[in-house]
């Protein structure tokens, strides 16, 4: 049983495993492919999904072994979440992280994830997954998600 609000009163690092994967919001954002521009450093958002991901839900299909399938998986954790400067602003861990507070569209709020969705915030049957797609077509699909 998770303690109510508990994101308000802990640290990320005091967080526990439960507390630590219910805080993700499920958008689906860090799982899409992104492109870096060599000359600017600019991270820029495709369309497109991780393999292991399912379009129509926007959860991975094999979470528990999604580093060893997929070798540029970036598994977060509170010692990394500083460095990841392309997670999305929306981000749960991201906003906590930053001192901020959770929106009011989030899950642990809403008591569902329904409210996101309807807020246009996950990827849900509006990506497409990379097995379907030509490496070669790749930039014809960067988005902006905000």
């Amino acid at each position: 049983m998770l303690e109510k609000e508990f994101w308000k009163n802990k640290k990320l690092s005091e967080f526990t495993r439960e507390e630590w994967e219910s805080l993700c919001d499920r958008c689906g954002k860090c799982c899409l492919v992104k492109l870096e521009n060599i000359d600017t450093n600019k991270i820029h958002y495709t369309n497109i999904s991780c393999k292991l991901l399912c379009t129509k839900t926007a959860n991975c299909t094999n979470y528990k072994n999604r580093k060893k399938i997929v070798k540029e998986c970036v598994v977060l954790n509170q010692d990394n979440i500083e460095k990841l400067e392309w997670m999305p602003k929306t981000c749960s861990y991201r906003l906590i992280n930053e001192g901020k507070d959770l929106p009011e569209w989030h899950h642990l709020i809403t008591g569902s994830i329904e409210k996101m969705v309807r807020k246009n915030i996950c990827i849900r049957n509006k990506v497409t997954n990379e097995k379907k797609i030509r490496k070669n077509d790749i930039t014809n699909y960067i988005y902006d998600w905000e």
